[in-house]
Order: structure tokens, then sequence, then C-alpha cells
């Protein structure tokens, strides 16, 4: 085999792109049938300003686009209905239709927010061939009162494109919604049913079956080269000079030389190219199963009082952490979810500086956060969740009686400082919180590394320096004093005038002569502990130049 043959698109391989372009509109029109046959139209915030993140049939009908500010919505469709966005409830939904789509193939994964990769490999004669299985999908998102748009071909890159571009042309530049586009065959069928609520059959506002963009087997090249480039997944600003350039087709990008284009827009433009192409593999990584490690708790009367919450969580909390130590595990992070009567969802997740499964660790972080949570008419349903876990291995304790009290007491003051940790880190972020571990080098700035405390272990031994160091360590300022190795009796730092009352030193320090280090090119250093007259002490050192000039310089306090 010639190792510099270009790589082929495996001609068996087949996936199919599924976009749920109204997918948190239509969620909710499922959840309240009060919203249906209204428009609709689902708002989240973007910086300072709340804009439409998805929108019903009926809305887009309205004349309102994706990214229209709330403002601007209103004032063309005043009889607008809003609801706030729900990530937690649009990904709990998404990962259902994941569910579903396992019917038709083991490896399905999620794609973004509202969309699904299937590789459909081997698996579409199981329905009749392609045209059957699309068929099937088409029927099962009308019974789910979903919209939908398909896309299938040899790679996942084409499938995405052909599923959110196909019949919209290279002209398609805009990024609203452009689902209103369907087939005629579709839109002839949909004005011969009822609406679902009326006793009819749900309507399949979709585009596939007959209609739908279907790549055949090896024609990935000729079924996007009309796509415009946007259908490459490429940033705005990437499209945007394309587009300048006149490069408005997929096909555009196929002549020029690929490090042309490498160079202009990143190799990222180039990347993506290959995938859609099939010259650079793209695998699907279905889910893996999870264990789950959840409680629920459903209330008979809404509560709001912070005790009342508190209470829930005393009766949720000891079960999930029986479960995660029946499992030899410990939570890392632990989220409580809160389902309030208005409809929306409250939560609040809390992180442990070691995976663990007590509940009185747990639950002081959980309170702390607490004040956070707007209960608005009041709480129907609690549910506690460990998303991240690790396992935990159970500790032997070898030796006599005073080993057993020594390891254990150890064990407390371990337990004491995490518990510190966690609940520093509920306020600040696990990751602000942080410990220092010792570096191999001699350079002062480079002795010492910073680790994430909560993700690291206390450093056991340091090594011994030959001189003490300062307290506080910064970067070299220039210091205004006669320039020779001979420790000054005066000098000027900061705007202020320094006397020397007494000195310790010097300790010579050289640069790492194997690394090129701008900070290190004045030369080898000559370090001196300095007492001023006024109390100060301080860090001084003479750099006998290199590179550059050398000169008097303070590195550091020693408080």
């Amino acid at each position: 085999m010639n190792p510099t043959a270009p790589i082929r698109p495996d001609p068996r391989r087949r996936i199919l792109s599924l976009w749920f372009p109204r997918l948190a509109a239509e969620h909710l029109q499922r959840l309240d049938r009060g919203l249906c046959d209204r428009p609709l139209a689902v708002v989240e915030e973007q910086g300072n300003a709340r804009v439409l993140s998805s929108l019903s049939h009926e809305a887009a009908v309205a004349g309102l686009t994706l990214g229209l500010p709330l403002a601007e919505a209103r004032a063309l469709c005043p009889d607008l209905h809003t609801r706030p966005a729900d990530r937690l409830r649009e990904a709990g939904f998404l990962a259902l239709l994941r569910r579903w789509a396992g019917k038709f193939s083991p490896w399905v994964s999620e794609e973004g927010r509202e969309g699904l990769m299937i590789d459909l490999t081997g698996c579409a004669h199981l329905f009749g061939g392609e045209a059957a299985l699309l068929a099937q999908v088409e029927t099962d998102c009308a019974a789910l009162r979903l919209t939908v748009r398909a896309g299938l071909a040899d790679t996942g890159g084409a499938a995405w494109a052909l599923a959110r571009y196909a019949g919209q042309g290279a002209a398609h530049t805009r990024s609203g919604d452009a689902i209103d586009q369907e087939a005629r065959a579709t839109r002839s069928r949909a004005g011969k049913r009822r609406h679902w609520t009326k006793g009819g059959a749900p309507p399949a506002r979709s585009v596939i079956g007959s209609a739908a963009p279907i790549a055949p087997p090896g024609q990935t090249r000729a079924a996007i080269s009309g796509l415009p480039v946007a259908a490459l997944r490429l940033d705005a600003a990437t499209v945007a000079g394309l587009n300048r350039l006149g490069l408005h087709r997929i096909g555009d990008l196929i002549g020029p030389p690929r490090a042309t284009l490498a160079r202009r827009f990143g190799q990222g433009l180039v990347r993506r190219l290959d995938q859609a192409l099939g010259l650079e593999p793209e695998p699907i990584a279905p889910a893996r199963p999870e264990t789950h490690f959840a409680l629920r708790l459903s209330l008979p009367e809404p509560i709001g009082l912070e005790e009342d919450i508190l209470a829930g969580i005393d009766r949720l909390l000891p079960p999930l952490c029986d479960k995660l130590r029946a499992k030899g595990r410990g939570a890392r992070r632990v989220r409580l979810e809160l389902s309030l009567a208005e409809g929306r969802t409250e939560a609040i997740e809390v992180g442990l500086a070691r995976p663990g499964a007590e509940p009185d660790r747990i639950r002081p972080l959980l309170a702390m956060k607490l004040g956070g949570i707007d209960p608005g008419f009041g709480v129907d349903m609690l549910r506690l969740v460990a998303p991240v876990t690790e396992p935990v291995h159970a500790r032997q304790l070898k030796g006599g009686m005073a080993a057993t009290e020594e390891a254990a007491a150890r064990q407390g003051r371990d337990t004491g400082l995490e518990d510190l940790m966690g609940r520093i880190g509920a306020r600040v972020g696990l990751e602000a919180i942080t410990r220092q571990h010792p570096a191999e080098s001699h350079i002062p700035e480079k002795t010492a590394i910073t680790l994430a405390a909560a993700w690291s272990e206390p450093a056991k031994d340091w090594p011994r320096r030959p001189r003490p160091r300062p307290l506080t360590l910064f970067r070299p300022e220039p210091v205004q004093a006669e320039d020779r190795p001979d420790l000054p009796a005066e000098f000027r730092w900061r705007g202020r005038r320094f006397e020397t009352l007494g000195a310790m030193g010097p300790e010579r320090i050289a640069p790492e002569w194997w690394l090129d280090d701008p900070n290190w090119r004045s030369g080898v250093r000559d370090y001196w502990r300095v007492e001023t007259a006024s109390g100060e002490r301080l860090w001084l050192f003479y750099a006998h130049g290199g590179a550059i000039s050398g000169g008097w310089f303070c590195q550091g306090d020693f408080g």
C-alpha cells in the first residue's frame, strides 16, 4: 500500500443527520397544549440583550427570525408568547430523542443543542432501505409533533450540511430560521391534514421522506458542491472572509490549493472540508450508558421556604450517598434541580475538593447555595444528582494500635481541609483555590508550579534551598544605584530612597544555558538579602550583563 496515497471515504459508511430546528419551542408546546397554534418564542440572554433562540411554526410564519431582539419581536408580533430558555430541560429532551433514535442504529450521538448524528452503516436494510427508514423517521417525528430535517450521506459533515442547507443554494447567507422553505410535496400533504388538537393526525412539518436530501453512495462531492460554505460548520468570520473573496459555494473551495486556504483562513477550514469529503475521519462516538446517581422527591404541595428545601435535601442525600458507596464511587459534583410551579427549572451545583459520599460533607455546600434560588410560586419537585463521580478506593490501615490511631487522625485532618476547600470553592469556585508544588529548576521564579488544590495532592518534600527565599516574589524592578557589583550604601526603588542597614550575600545564580529565557538575558546574577534603615527587607540582585545590559534590580520582599 502506498503510504502517500490520499485517504478515500469508505463507500459502505452511511451517516444520517437529524436536525430539530424548533426543538425548544415545540417541546414547550408538547408540555402545554395551550401554547399550540399560537406564536411562541423561547428567549435567552446574550450579553445584555434578550433575543429569540427558538421559534414555533406560527412565530416563523409571523415573520420572526432567530436572534431577533425581544423588543423588536413584540413590535412585529404583538400576540407573541414567550418562555425563558432552559438548557437543562432542552438537553434532557434531546437525550430522550437520542434514545428514540437508538431504534435505527446503536451508534447515535448528540450534535449541538438541536441535532443527532446516526451511523446507519449496515442498518438501513432492516427497515426496507434508506427511503423507508427516512419515512419511518418522518412518521415518528409527526407523532411527536416535532419539526425535523434530515440529511444522509457517506460522511457526517456532508450529512450535517444536507440536513441544514439542502435546497437553499449558495445565496442563503442569513443565519435565521430557514425551515419554512419546505418541499412542495410536504406542503401539499400538510394542507389536507387536520390539526392534532382537532382530533386529526399530527402535522408532519418536515422535509424528509420522498423529498429528503440524500447523497447517493460515492456521490458526496457532487451532492454538497452547490451548498453554501457555511454548510461546512465554519464560524461567521470565516464565512464572511470567504464570501468577500467570491467563494460562496463548497465547490469553490475544492479547486484552490489547500496550503493557500490554510494560510489565509487557518487549518480549521481545511479540516472541515476534508471531513465533509471523507478525506479525514470523523467517527461517531455513541453516548456511553451512564450509571445514574439521582433521586427525585415529588411534593404534594409546592414549597418555598429554605428550611423546607433543606428538609427535602435531608430526605434525598442519605440514599444518594448509599447508592454511591454501593458502587464504590464518590461524588465530585452534586447538583440540586428544583422544578417550579410556573414550569421553569432552577438548579444549583457544588463541587467537592475530594470525591466523597458523606452527607455531612455535601449538605453544608448545598445550603450555602440556596440563597441564590428564586422559588417563585413554589417548588413542586426536588431532584438530587451526582453528575460527576470518581472511584473511591478503600484504605487499609496496617500496623499496631498507634499506627492505626495516627492514620485515623491524619485522615480526619485531611477531611477537614477538604471540607474547608469545598466551602470556599462554593463561593469563589474550586479552580480559584491553588497550591504550589516544587519544580525542577534553580531559577527563583521557576522553583514552584501552581496547581489546582482540588485536583492535586499536597507536596510532601520541598528541596532545601541554600538561602531563604522572600515571602513575596515579583518580576525584577529596576533599582537606581551605582552600576557596580558592590552592594550600594543607598539606592532608590519605586520612587523612594533607601539606606542599607545590613545585608547577607551574595548568592550567585546563573541562567539555564540550555534555555533562551528572555528574562535572563542580562547574565549571571548576584542576590543580596538587604535590610534597610526604614525596616524593609528586600531581595536585590546585580545582573552582570549578557545579551542585554545589567544593573541593580529588586525581585522580592521578605515581609
